[in-house]
């Protein structure tokens, strides 16, 4: 048991703690999440893509070199007769070169270079959503670590109280003014209390851990939140601050700065796109083409002639596929259809969106709410505690009567302080679903 007692604090005491504001927390997940660097990649992806899809403007050229053993030529007749032999020049080139300018694709390359480019706003919005989303994930660990800190600190209260409680017994155990029952009952009460705060302490190494994760820094740190967020957090009240003054603005804001609302937005462009891609294939394709071949020997003739030949031409290609009069069209009816989709998919966003920040903003308002519930039991719980006090010190009150008291006043303002957090989740939860964290 000494032995666990050590190596349970000999962790703690090399651990460094670290303060840190919000502003500190949301900067350090921007440049060391993991997961934001995967969707960063993903952006470069896509912008490597808008080069390939560009690259489709630029000419096709083919050049193919080669050279060859020829062997004689022995020709007869058609039943296998009047076979006669005549020598042919043994070594063989050919050289050839083809050039092909699409001119007119039915707007294919147009349309590839636009999907490309959505890809990439898509996979931009992406990382926007993810970057909100990990932001709001560090700050609920955040406030998390809070509030554990709180809870710890009403449970050493409570064991310095309960300990002096079972002194307080002891001492009349002595004087035959108290039963051994008494201090066992106090006893198996501080066993308790030290169960929950080392079950705090457990939850609050776990949620520090995670927290250190997702902000890419070293597991030895122990983050302290600022205190500076709680005092402050009045200001959040200023619920008349100026982006968030009406549930009216707040949705206005998600409606501008929501990823969600991007996306499909996107997506809509995107299935746009997929109809041009599919009427293309019923349009016919123009190319500019040109050509050099340079061959030897000239074996078309009996016998061959042992000299080069040289042909070039240049043209205009003109390709139609006419199966595309009785296939594309399917294709086009169903992106029709996925435009459609689409559409419809950007209004279930919205709604669900409207119904999202309506939510948050009424769990916003009710925090107050909550806050001036606990302000009024904070307040009555130190009236009760005054009163408590003064029989206790006129010995008209037991010990017992002050722990109860101390723990109510205890337990209320830890309380407010836990409705002061949950206004500032309440308020970041509403910037976190308009985009705006």
């Amino acid at each position: 048991m000494l032995l666990m007692a050590v190596l349970g604090v000999m962790p703690t005491s090399a651990q460094e703690k670290r303060a840190m504001t919000v502003t500190e927390l949301f900067d350090l997940v921007e440049s060391n999440s993991k997961t934001l660097q995967e969707t960063k990649t993903s952006v470069e992806f896509a912008q490597k893509g808008i080069e390939a899809a560009r690259a489709q403007r630029l000419p096709d050229v083919n050049a193919s070199l080669s050279a060859s053993y020829n062997g004689n030529v022995v020709v007869m007749d058609r039943d296998f007769t009047n076979a006669q032999g005549f020598s042919s020049p043994h070594f063989g080139n050919s050289f050839a070169l083809e050039a092909q300018q699409v001119v007119y694709a039915g707007g294919a390359v147009n349309a590839g270079i636009r999907m490309a480019e959505l890809q990439r706003d898509m996979a931009a919005t992406g990382h926007r959503m993810t970057s909100n989303a990990q932001r709001f994930m560090a700050l609920g660990q955040y406030l998390d670590l809070f509030k554990i800190q709180n809870r710890m600190l009403v449970y050493e209260q409570n064991i310095a109280l309960t300990s002096r409680l079972i002194d307080d017994i002891r001492a009349k155990q002595e004087q035959g003014m108290a039963l051994k029952n008494d201090v066992t009952r106090y006893e198996l009460q501080m066993e308790t209390l030290r169960l929950g705060l080392r079950r705090l302490k457990d939850q609050q190494a776990i949620l520090n851990h995670q927290l250190c994760n997702t902000l890419g820094v070293e597991q030895d740190v122990v983050i302290v939140p600022s205190e500076e967020l709680i005092v402050n957090s009045e200001k959040f009240a200023t619920a008349k601050d100026a982006s968030f003054s009406t549930l009216q603005s707040s949705l206005n804001q998600a409606m501008i700065h929501s990823p969600q609302i991007e996306q499909s937005e996107l997506s809509t462009k995107m299935a746009e796109q997929q109809l041009k891609l599919a009427k293309s294939e019923l349009l016919p394709k123009l190319a500019v083409v040109a050509a050099d071949n340079f061959n030897g020997p000239f074996t078309y003739d009996i016998p061959p002639i042992d000299k080069n030949i040289n042909y070039w031409y240049v043209g205009v290609g003109l390709r139609y596929n006419v199966s595309s009069l009785f296939k594309s069209k399917k294709k086009v009816s169903q992106a029709k259809t996925g435009v459609q989709q689409s559409l419809e998919q950007q209004k279930v966003v919205a709604e669900n969106l409207d119904n999202q920040v309506q939510q948050a903003w009424t769990l916003y308002q009710q925090t107050y709410a909550d806050l001036d519930t606990q302000r009024k039991s904070v307040q009555l719980a130190r009236q009760n505690y005054q009163v408590v006090n003064d029989r206790y010190l006129n010995q008209l009150a037991l010990i017992t009567d002050m722990l109860d008291a101390s723990n109510i006043r205890l337990n209320a303002e830890l309380e407010e302080v836990d409705a002061r957090i949950n206004i500032v989740y309440a308020y970041y939860k509403i910037k976190y679903i308009s985009g705006t964290i």
